[in-house]
């Protein structure tokens, strides 16, 4: 979080109160970020708007700069600025579709989370993060390269916005239901399976001083247990991880961070491992 130079905000201007812009300038307070405003329109005139929270920026000692931009959709937008811009982060307010629209187009916030090569912070909630949980959700069934890079980055940003929120950081993972017919005989039993699980964590709970009453090992879907933590700790913040899932089985599948979004009541910052951001950023740089 400290190395964040530049952050993206999207600005909605029929959502004035700029729920995006409130979490930017508690990180910008924090990393001296300079902030970058968009409006993703190609109609209408917002230049005044934007000016006017330039300088409102400017007078309250912020670094800031604003722009109006199109690039056949809202995440196309988004991405081409942030690429442009150079911003390390995106911070934009989350607005649920109905589900009517969701199951025959993709959302445009997932295709966000699906493409943009930055780090994503969907807001949500208008609850300050000052004092509250944050929630780490790491998957440690998957113990390859990628993602053992990832779980580390998780954790890492989920202990930096702790630190800046002079909040407490808790870490989530699901694991599999038991089965009998398992090869491994650790797998046939939930408590031999939560025993490995937990295992797996050790490592950050050390680096971050995780205490093992906010380490939560459960028992079922990610994308259900995520949610059911995250409510229960009250969470502020939600930090998960995508590899960025494309194509058919993408649209299928879908990633854990698309699928739990509109369930999440918190916000949520959503990361890749570093090889998924470099092949996103190739293909952007192609178009």
């Amino acid at each position: 979080m400290q190395a964040i130079r530049s952050i993206l905000v999207v600005m909605e201007p029929q959502h004035p109160e700029g729920l995006a812009l409130k979490r930017a300038k508690l990180i910008a307070g924090v990393t001296q970020s300079h902030l970058h405003l968009l409006v993703c329109d190609k109609k209408g005139d917002h230049s005044a708007w934007l000016n006017d929270l330039g300088s409102s920026l400017d007078t309250e000692g912020f670094s800031a700069s604003t722009q109006q931009s199109w690039h056949d959709n809202p995440h196309q937008t988004i991405i081409a600025v942030q690429q442009a811009e150079g911003c390390s982060l995106v911070i934009k307010q989350h607005l649920p579709d109905n589900p009517l629209k969701k199951a025959i187009l993709t959302p445009e916030d997932w295709k966000l989370l699906r493409y943009c090569p930055s780090p994503v912070l969907m807001v949500k909630s208008e609850s300050p993060w000052t004092g509250g949980n944050i929630l780490a959700a790491v998957d440690v069934g998957n113990a390859d390269g990628e993602h053992h890079a990832l779980h580390s980055g998780i954790v890492s940003h989920g202990y930096d916005i702790a630190g800046l929120a002079k909040g407490t950081l808790h870490v989530v993972t699901a694991h599999p239901t038991p089965m009998l017919s398992a090869a491994d005989p650790t797998f046939q039993l939930k408590e031999t399976i939560e025993a490995r699980y937990r295992e797996q964590c050790r490592s950050f709970q050390a680096e971050y001083d995780i205490s093992d009453d906010r380490l939560h090992v459960l028992e079922g879907p990610a994308d259900v247990v995520i949610p059911q933590v995250a409510h229960q700790i009250s969470a502020a913040v939600t930090v998960i991880g995508t590899v960025a899932r494309t194509g058919l089985s993408g649209a299928l599948i879908g990633n854990t961070a698309e699928v739990i979004l509109d369930a999440l009541e918190s916000d949520v910052l959503v990361l890749k491992p570093d090889d998924v951001i470099a092949h996103l950023e190739e293909l952007v740089a192609q178009r």
